[in-house]
């Protein structure tokens, strides 16, 4: 059922990341599947993140199209993934606060190894380094800690913790039948 359900949100971020540069080009900044991969690479799941980083990366590079080095995307995420993994087993990431610069540094990250590939075979970039690296760290970071914070408020196992925690102070706190009798 897990893997069905990172399957699923794995088609659901490329699906958005490839269409919003439709909708509006600056929205094509937003790199959903890195943030996909940093919340797996956070929750110390290596193999996990190494796969979603791989694929994702593929992916987008196969929808891209020409004028972008086949496997430089995937070979860029699975260089964040893992120092994002790295970092993570050896910090504890588990704070909203802690989470933003580690979101910055995947992302340049994955800029700079990106466009490092395209360098290094004579390719050229799709966009202009500066342009996408700046724009590509403010909107993936801004985006990424929403929505790593939205899934942890309402989404996690500790939100679904508090929540059962709640039922049961509510259950708690109520009067026995014994005491409204009086």
């Amino acid at each position: 059922m897990r893997q069905l359900t990172v399957a699923i949100l794995l088609i659901v971020a490329i699906a958005l990341q490839s269409s919003l540069r439709a909708v509006w080009q600056p929205l094509g900044y937003l790199d959903f599947t890195l943030v996909l991969v940093v919340y797996f690479a956070l929750q110390r799941e290596p193999l996990l993140a190494l796969i979603i980083a791989a694929v994702a990366g593929l992916a987008l590079d196969l929808i891209s199209g020409p004028p972008a080095l086949l496997g430089a995307g995937g070979f860029a995420k699975l260089v964040t993934a893992y120092a994002v993994y790295v970092v993570a087993s050896r910090v504890m990431l588990d704070t909203t606060l802690l989470r933003i610069p580690v979101l910055f540094c995947a992302s340049a990250i994955d800029n700079l190894v990106y466009v490092g590939m395209h360098r290094l075979f004579g390719q050229i970039p799709p966009m202009p380094f500066v342009q996408s690296l700046s724009y590509k760290l403010i909107a993936t970071t801004v985006s990424g800690t929403i929505l790593l914070y939205l899934y942890d408020a309402y989404f996690s196992s500790k939100a679904r913790q508090r929540r059962q925690f709640t039922v049961r102070r509510r259950v708690a706190r109520r009067p026995s039948a014994a005491a409204r009798r009086r």
